[in-house]
């Protein structure tokens, strides 16, 4: 049997984050979400609402793993601001950075001593199919590939020391972030639909499926990897 891990996520209160809370839960593992907003009803595990991109955010994260050391970190959370190059402001920029990579590195900073010192550790980044480039989402997808650069870094940094991280990078998944920008029978969501090979959009669930091998205990041999979740939309529009 494998042994209960901690885990902790960020995002955790919507969408792909929730469902992996409720996943690993039901796996008997210990959890821990972080988001900025409250707590929804029947959170499998703890909870703290804490801002992200607030300039207090690290010593935040920092006492929250102080008091629930941390084996597994998904760093989930994430946000996007889209325009196209002529329309992108400056704040848009700053703010998406702060949450998507900012954030990100200070939670990993936070979980990973207690992780060097058992020599046992994973670190999950959720990236977006959209890093290969996607019209309108340039600071987006910007942020995105910034993940894949952490991913791949801290993997030749971390390997020697039993931590691994890698990344997901899901497709079109519905999610009420996904839906907050695509109206369901809009003609651009079905067309996104209709490139889809699979012909549908991806459920959170096929998400945490990739996250839960990621974060398991026969990841130990996989690491600097990007899996992308995404219906095979990847191969259809960014061949080799």
């Amino acid at each position: 049997m494998a042994p209960q891990r901690t885990i902790l996520i960020t995002g955790a209160s919507r969408g792909i984050g929730l469902a992996a809370a409720h996943h690993f839960a039901a796996a008997g593992h210990r959890v821990v979400g972080v988001a900025r907003s409250a707590a929804p009803d029947g959170f499998p595990g703890s909870f703290h609402s804490v801002d992200l991109t607030g300039d207090g955010f690290a010593e935040e994260m920092a006492a929250i793993v102080a008091a629930t050391p941390v084996d597994v970190l998904i760093n989930n959370a994430g946000t996007g601001r889209m325009a196209r190059l002529g329309e992108v402001k400056l704040a848009d920029l700053d703010a998406v950075i702060r949450l998507n990579l900012t954030a990100t590195m200070l939670a990993t900073q936070a979980c990973l001593p207690h992780m060097r010192r058992q020599r046992w550790g994973r670190i999950v980044n959720v990236s977006s199919r959209a890093a290969l480039g996607k019209d309108g989402r340039g600071v987006y997808a910007a942020t995105k590939a910034g993940l894949m650069g952490f991913t791949r870094t801290w993997a030749l940094e971390l390997a020697a020391e039993g931590v691994t991280v890698n990344c997901v990078a899901p497709g079109p998944i519905d999610t009420e972030m996904f839906r907050q920008h695509n109206a369901p029978d809009s003609p651009a969501t079905q067309a996104i639909v209709a490139s889809l090979p699979v012909r549908r959009m991806g459920r959170p669930e096929e998400v945490v499926a990739a996250l839960d091998f990621f974060a398991g205990e026969h990841a130990g041999f996989t690491t600097g990897q990007v899996l992308y979740v995404c219906g095979g939309l990847t191969i259809a529009r960014d061949p080799i």
